[in-house]
């Protein structure tokens, strides 16, 4: 092929574009596995960009020490950064697991992964440059162009192809074998002249050894992750399974205590799980009619049992991204006795998607309570669900009398600060709040623990209890009244800014 200089300058742009893609789907990979562990998609996602772009700068000055045999040191390059990045996403959920310094590791996993796709683009140049002596602007054009082709495959096959139908973990194996075959197998063939013949057999045992680890990572990647898993939950996993928002995992017998986590999230311990959804749903269906009910969040069921058991409710609708979770609500036994098999009432409605982007598209119809059963920030939940304009969307669909509840967290500041984005969608608040946690058997929670709630409407909400509904365990109308006005003392004299989409945060 070397006797035909446009064919193999066309198979090393071609190694060049599947190396841009299979560098691109490392890094997502990272920020997905990042997301599910730990949340915050926004700190996820800067952190190992930010990292690997100083790292492939990094790469590329280091690279310039190679390019005497340029041949050699790419396959060496190839080989390395198949097995780093091949093996990064079980590295880094074993770290978790096991050790728990996932950011260290995370960075510096991304540091050395970073290092190896910097050193591709001047080993790549050289090699090309090898073939046919041309005019450095027009080499370099091309060569870009193969990469930045090669970067738009991988990120669009990522979140389509490689995370929905593999995973992060087998996605990362197999993305780590393609870029093997493709950079290493490729460039030794097309330059098999320039190493040494002992070393030329070196470097293919080294790429089919690579090839063998990941083969052998992916027979045994189930495995790693159960033992990850017993490490961090304990033996009685019953469910496991990442969807495409979160993490999810369910441990406990089936005649409980059940333990469901969220994202590496202890989101609910059976004991405990009312304490919250009583506190949401009861106060909200109260205070006015509650024929029809438009629960966001929520797939647990948890929620939605305690909106059943008011006679008045007709319909409800149930809006929640992750249909994994609503799926396992339903199916698995003692989760689903948990929430009183709710999500199979024939006045239930269940929708897959994002709460937000329902809200924007929603069909014209009015609702006498909205519930925002979805995580305050300083929980771990995202800033656009308590954001000014989520509360907006929110208050459109109010039918008139209609209240709209919210979880507040913990937190003083943050309670005001989602107060404050109700208040700016032109609704009156009414602070509320119930001691303990939905995890605090599971969990010992410090003392004095607090869940704050907002109840909202286009006039001041009454609190109170409602009469067509069994008493709540962990409410009374009297100690909502001593909560609202306790919350209400603390209310700070200057609002602080809402929340909103761009800031502040």
């Amino acid at each position: 092929m070397r006797s035909h200089p446009r064919l193999a300058r066309l198979t090393v742009l071609l190694a060049a574009f599947v190396c841009a893609a299979c560098g691109l789907v490392y890094e997502l990979e990272l920020v997905a596995l990042g997301d599910y562990l730990l949340g915050d998609t926004v700190t996820q996602t800067s952190v190992v960009l930010s990292v690997m772009v100083f790292a492939m700068g990094l790469g590329s000055l280091l690279a310039k020490r190679l390019t005497r045999r340029p041949a050699t040191a790419f396959a060496l390059v190839e080989c390395a950064l198949a097995l780093t990045g091949g093996l990064s996403v079980l590295a880094l959920y074993s770290c978790w697991a096991w050790i728990g310094r996932y950011q260290a590791a995370m960075v510096g996993l991304t540091c050395l992964i970073g290092i190896l796709i910097g050193a591709e683009i001047p080993l790549l140049m050289t090699l090309i440059q090898r073939i046919r002596r041309e005019d450095a602007g027009r080499a370099v054009a091309d060569l870009f162009a193969a990469d930045y082709v090669g970067a738009l495959i991988g990120g669009l096959a990522f979140p389509f192809l490689i995370l929905p139908r593999l995973g992060p973990g087998d996605g990362a194996l197999l993305t780590g074998a393609v870029n093997a075959v493709a950079g290493a197998a490729v460039v030794l063939w097309l330059f098999r002249e320039e190493p040494a013949p002992r070393i030329r057999r070196l470097l293919w045992g080294g790429c089919t050894i690579v090839l063998a680890v990941l083969a052998a990572a992916a027979a045994g990647s189930d495995s790693i992750e159960r033992a990850a898993r017993h490490a961090l939950y304990g033996d009685q996993v019953r469910f496991a399974t990442r969807s495409r928002y979160q993490e999810i995992v369910l441990t406990g017998p089936a005649e409980g205590p059940l333990r469901l986590y969220l994202g590496g999230r202890l989101a609910v311990c059976g004991p405990d799980e009312y304490r919250g959804s009583e506190a949401l749903v009861h106060p909200a269906l109260a205070a006015g009619p509650d024929a029809r009910i438009l629960l966001l969040g929520g797939g647990d069921g948890l929620a939605l049992r305690e909106v059943l058991r008011h006679r008045d409710v007709r319909s409800v609708r149930l809006v929640d991204a992750d249909q994994a979770l609503t799926r396992l609500a339903r199916t698995d036994p003692g989760l689903a006795a948990l929430n009183g098999h709710s999500l199979d009432d024939p006045r239930v409605r269940t929708t897959a998607a994002d709460p937000m982007a329902w809200l924007r598209g929603a069909p014209d119809q009015e609702y006498d309570v909205v519930l925002a059963d979805l995580p305050a920030p300083v929980d771990g939940g995202p800033v656009k669900f308590h954001s000014q304009e989520f509360y907006r969307l929110a208050a459109r669909l109010l039918a008139p009398g209609g209240r709209i509840a919210v979880r507040a967290g913990g937190d003083g500041e943050g309670l005001w600060q989602i107060e404050s984005g109700l208040r700016a969608a032109g609704l009156w608040t009414t602070p509320y709040e119930v001691q303990g946690t939905a995890t605090g058997t599971c969990r010992p929670d410090p003392p004095n623990t607090i869940q704050a709630f907002l109840l909202a409407a286009a006039t001041p909400p009454p609190l109170t209890l409602a009469p067509d509904a069994p008493p709540p365990r962990a409410l009374t109308p009297a100690a909502l009244q001593a909560s609202a006005t306790h919350l209400t003392a603390l209310r700070p004299p200057h609002s602080p800014d809402p929340l909103t989409l761009l800031g502040p945060r």
